[in-house]
């Protein structure tokens, strides 16, 4: 299995430097160069298999010739073992044919627990091979951060350094990034936001310079990696309800595009998907991109869901090479247009195709807290900002009501307590291994949005420049 930029201009690369790569050399994001398919024999195999065997099964295609299959096995076994539920991405039912999947049961209660955790694994395993260490850079709007930091604490060849946007998370996702003593994390609470954060991280990706001294590597989803791990749970929740003998649709939501773009992925390797909703919150640059066919970036507003604080969508890119027929020249336009102009459109024959699978949803905080009331009326469930626009989107946009609907819960409402505890009354508590969170010691440091500034503590901090 072999892997290419979608920019065509960096070297194509094995699994094992895609994952320490994270961006490609060009400015471009990795994706294999031939996707491997799963056979309806094979998608049925799946079916009840528990979810570390059935994630080895998924994955195994993308990593083949550079990870000795036991020792694959063995890493996802270690990574999955320390989920709070025997289920790992438990369905739960809403309604006749609504359903919740539960991405939440991390070690620190959101969805990228499970590619972080395990990229975490692979990062220690690949590089003790290698006899390398490196530097990871990463941004977050909230939950990357603490998932990437938790995986990555304490490992001898890595340092991680991350960026948040300063005042524009939840206290929680704060919190589990900061009270973390270890001496190879760093946090810079950046002033800006979200997308200032993540031009940034490009930015020291795409000084080749600074890149190499510090072997400057990637958490963000524009490593490959993450996305390979992301497809794992959207198998299981389909092949549990069905599939392949039934089709399954998936609401997500999403700032990034990252984690439906994982569900479009499940699709091409063969999984029967009949549509993808993308649940947006005013922050709407994807639902105006499948409204109008402009992508336009707007200024970013901080909303009751900030993970979704995002007018920069980077997985875009990997979706816009499909889309394009894997034309990087044309990929390389688009992308130099909307970096220069901050839009860039789609002609109509190209949306008429985009919308056979995709649609997508906005819905402002307002319409947030009357989501997490009316499940919490409905069904005796507490369901964060996030998983609420998620299931509002599934819910508005369906296109068939005998197709299930499954909408991704990706955050725990204890992470929103604030939020959720306005709409419903109920405040809902942390997990007992976080319950003395609001006591423990933070470690940050407030940098202003400048490129020098950030580069010259990101080296300070790098064991690898000593």
């Amino acid at each position: 299995m072999t892997y290419h930029s979608t920019r065509g201009q960096a070297p194509v690369l094995v699994f094992d430097d895609v994952l320490l790569a994270g961006l490609a050399r060009d400015g471009g994001l990795y994706l294999p160069q031939r996707w491997p398919t799963l056979s309806a024999d094979e998608l049925r195999s799946l079916a009840g298999l528990p979810y570390a065997e059935l994630a080895v099964r998924v994955m195994r295609p993308f990593i083949n010739g550079t990870i000795a299959e036991d020792d694959f096995a063995q890493l996802v076994s270690e990574t999955y073992g320390v989920f709070d539920h025997a289920a790992v991405a438990p369905l739960k039912q809403l309604g006749r044919n609504d359903w919740l999947l539960e991405l939440f049961h991390g070690p620190t209660l959101a969805f990228k627990d499970y590619a972080l955790q395990l990229l975490g694994r692979l990062f220690d395993h690949v590089l003790r091979t290698k006899g390398r260490r490196v530097t990871i850079v990463g941004a977050t709007s909230g939950d990357t951060g603490s998932a990437a930091i938790e995986a990555c604490r304490d490992r001898e060849a890595v340092d991680i350094v991350i960026l948040h946007p300063h005042g524009r998370t939840s206290e929680v996702q704060r919190r589990q990034m900061t009270t973390v003593a270890s001496a190879n994390v760093h946090n810079i609470a950046l002033e800006g936001t979200f997308d200032d954060c993540q031009d940034m991280v490009k930015a020291m990706f795409n000084d080749q310079a600074f890149r190499d001294e510090l072997n400057l590597s990637a958490v963000n989803s524009i490593n490959w990696a993450r996305i390979m791990a992301q497809i794992v749970y959207y198998v299981a929740a389909a092949t549990a309800l069905g599939a392949p003998g039934r089709e399954v649709a998936f609401a997500v939501p999403t700032g990034n595009f990252g984690n439906v773009y994982a569900a479009f992925a499940a699709r091409r390797l063969g999984l029967p998907i009949s549509q993808l909703v993308v649940g947006s919150n005013t922050n709407d640059i994807l639902t105006r991109f499948f409204e109008t066919g402009e992508m336009v970036m707007g200024q970013v507003v901080p909303t009751l869901s900030p993970s979704m604080d995002i007018q920069v969508s980077s997985n875009f890119e990997r979706y816009l090479f499909d889309l394009f027929g894997e034309d990087a020249g044309e990929v390389r336009a688009r992308m130099g247009a909307f970096r220069q102009s901050g839009r860039f459109s789609v002609d109509s024959a190209r949306m008429t195709a985009i919308r056979t699978l995709f649609a997508g949803y906005r819905l402002d905080d307002e319409g947030t807290r009357q989501v997490i009331r009316r499940i919490y009326q409905e069904t005796g469930e507490l369901i964060d900002p996030h998983s609420a626009i998620g299931v509002a989107a599934g819910r508005a946009c369906r296109r068939d009501p005998a197709t299930p609907m499954v909408a991704l819960a990706t955050a725990h409402p204890a992470k929103f307590p604030a939020a959720v505890e306005a709409a419903t009354g109920v405040r809902p508590a942390l997990p007992p291994r976080l319950a003395d969170l609001f006591e423990r010691p933070e470690r940050y440091d407030v940098l202003p949005n400048d490129f020098d500034t950030v580069k010259a503590y990101v080296r300070r901090a790098a064991r690898v420049a000593a």
